[in-house]
């Protein structure tokens, strides 16, 4: 008789781990496709900023949009893959670059 009491205390909390595991789930990929929509809207703010761009051609700095829009791209492809994943779990080995400051060639003095 104690083992079938143990059997199913053991089955109860398996059943009630695996519950825990599954809401978890649930919970990160719902907020993982909050981050999604708000990469959306992330990238339509940076359109809408390198559209609204006033940086003239002989200014030092200027922001790099095509790179920020490649970041956003990887992770939004990061994200994707992992709510579904098509086989074993790929590895980026790529870095983000993070460095959207582009400066600008030095133009020549004129005589």
């Amino acid at each position: 008789m104690p083992t079938t009491a143990f059997r199913c205390w053991l089955l109860l909390s398996l059943a009630i781990v695996h519950s825990s595991v599954y809401a978890a789930s649930a919970q990160e990929q719902d907020q993982l496709s909050l981050i999604l929509q708000q990469l959306d809207t992330i990238e339509h703010l940076a359109t809408r900023a390198e559209e609204a761009s006033t940086s003239a051609p002989n200014e030092r700095y200027r922001f790099d949009y095509p790179r920020l829009a490649q970041d956003l791209q990887r992770i939004r492809q990061g994200i994707q893959g992992y709510l579904s994943p098509s086989r074993a779990q790929p590895r980026d080995t790529d870095e983000l670059a993070g460095d959207y400051r582009v400066d600008a060639p030095h133009a020549e003095p004129s005589p």
